[in-house]
């Protein structure tokens, strides 16, 4: 009899546990409704890459320009001292993980042995005509670890007869397509299409929706970079600026490659797109594109300048490092380069935020609930967030405001401000604005995966600083807040406040 006892004693006990876990998991909170249209993980993965590299290298790298003619003899095309190596390790020391290379440029020459053209590197006397740089940079990349590879195949051909022809040529560009994600491994990482091509170009209509079932047939995880995307689409300059306004959204049916009608569309967005089609913002390290003796990089302060306005505006950064005629990136560039990884990890490896307290109007689930304002200074910027009550955003729209605020004491300089949105979850985040102990000292509209305020004054001993969320798009999420400072920015008039 007491052994029934006890066994109805503890069948009770598990079924009062029971409840009480059924309970507790009903009390917790559920993140909200994610706002569509979303990104794809591979899209995610891209978007955190921030910079990534181009590799414009071929005959022009040669002849001293910019637009091959197609007519090259190949016999100029002798590298003599090619080392991926040296680009891939470039690329490491600046925090780069992709590297685009041109495999094919407007002048039609291939940097691959082809089966399907003699205009390449087989008819060069660059290892005698054995060589392959496709394959050196994947191997290179491969063997360095950490480094992804992405193509460039211009539709526009120079060379090639049957350019102009419509199904001969799409034939041949497709063939071209499936040797290079075929025969290089599955983890080509971007590939780029372009609408380029001269007024005398002859009239050729591109199998665009072809060409992109073939990409991802081949390369599942592929990102596919063009003016219509459809994984990433063109910021529409080649300044390597966003539109102070930049939503990852767009309706691609409003888009066409090569158009160039909708730039303006393509670098700000559409806040009422129904496609996650954020933009990448492509600019050479030098004046142009391929390497050119004459030419020296850009200064620190203007890759700066480009880094706030691109990266610092929702998008990535594709910076083009051209290699010389020897075949090796410029010492000039290298050294650049290096100097751009070590300011911007000078600017953001410390978060002065993280050194104060914050708090906010109110928070989803109340102040014990999982998004409260906390999460803005944790390490992950795309999946702990805080995020208002239902309520408080509501009074929103009737004007009081969402809000978060860092709470310093002692000494707080800084002269950048970071925000970051939950993109995972949809981008929301309309008009913002930031005070510092009441002043208010920037404004914007988007944010999206991050937004980079540089301050015209440097700011000491701020006591408070707050993010007003003015308008957005449902609940906002703030992934991540910061405060930072960055020694290279030197505005003129600039004032301590």
């Amino acid at each position: 009899m007491a052994k029934l006892f006890h066994c109805l004693m503890y069948a009770v006990t598990l079924f009062q546990l029971w409840k009480l876990a059924i309970s507790q998991s009903e009390k917790t909170t559920t993140p909200p409704l994610p706002l569509l249209p979303l990104p794809a993980f591979s899209q995610l993965k891209w978007q955190q890459r921030e910079v990534i590299m181009f590799l414009h290298f071929g005959v022009n790298t040669f002849t001293d320009s910019e637009r091959g003619t197609g007519e090259e003899n190949p016999a100029i095309f002798n590298p003599v001292g090619l080392n991926a190596d040296q680009w891939v390790n470039t690329a490491a020391e600046a925090g780069i993980s992709l590297v685009i290379l041109t495999a094919k440029h407007h002048d039609g020459f291939c940097l691959w042995p082809s089966r399907y053209t003699e205009h390449s590197v087989v008819n060069s006397p660059w290892k005698s005509g054995h060589g392959d740089v496709v394959q050196e940079l994947v191997s290179a990349a491969s063997k360095q670890g950490g480094i992804d590879v992405g193509l460039y195949l211009s539709p526009w051909d120079r060379h090639d007869k049957r350019y102009g022809k419509n199904l001969e040529y799409n034939e041949y560009y497709l063939a071209q397509l499936q040797e290079l994600l075929r025969n290089y491994g599955t983890d080509v990482r971007e590939i780029w299409f372009d609408g380029a091509k001269g007024s005398d170009a002859p009239n050729m209509s591109y199998y665009f929706w072809d060409w992109f079932a073939m990409v991802k047939e081949l390369q599942s995880s592929i990102n596919i970079f063009s003016d219509a995307g459809p994984d990433v689409r063109w910021v529409g300059n080649e300044k390597g600026f966003a539109g102070s306004t930049c939503w990852s959204t767009i309706n691609r049916t409003a888009l066409s490659i090569g158009n160039g009608s909708i730039v303006d569309y393509l670098n700000t967005g559409d806040p009422k797109g129904t496609d996650w089609l954020p933009a990448e913002c492509d600019v050479s390290i030098r004046t142009k594109w391929f390497w050119h003796k004459s030419e020296s990089p850009k200064k620190l302060s203007e890759l700066l300048e480009i880094y706030y306005n691109s990266v610092g505006r929702n998008c990535l950064l594709l910076l083009n490092v051209p290699p010389n005629s020897t075949g090796l990136i410029s010492d000039t560039d290298v050294q650049r380069l290096k100097e751009f990884r070590v300011a911007i990890d000078t600017i953001f490896s410390r978060n002065l935020a993280q050194e104060c307290w914050v708090k906010s109007s109110s928070q989803r689930g109340g102040k014990d609930g999982p998004f409260g304002p906390e999460n803005v200074l944790d390490g992950d910027h795309l999946w702990t967030y805080w995020t208002p009550s239902d309520d408080d955003h509501e009074h929103h729209h009737k004007g009081t405001g969402n809000w978060i605020e860092v709470s310093c004491y002692g000494s707080s300089k800084f002269n950048v401000v970071r925000i970051q949105e939950a993109i995972g979850l949809g981008q929301r985040i309309q008009l913002h604005e930031v005070y510092v102990d009441g002043i208010k000292v920037a404004n914007g509209t988007t944010v999206g995966y991050k937004r980079l305020h540089r301050l015209d004054n440097v700011v000491v001993n701020a006591k408070n600083v707050k993010l007003k969320i003015l308008k957005s798009k449902g609940l906002p999420l703030i992934s991540s807040l910061g405060l930072h400072y960055d020694p290279y920015w030197h505005p003129i008039n600039a004032e301590k406040i």
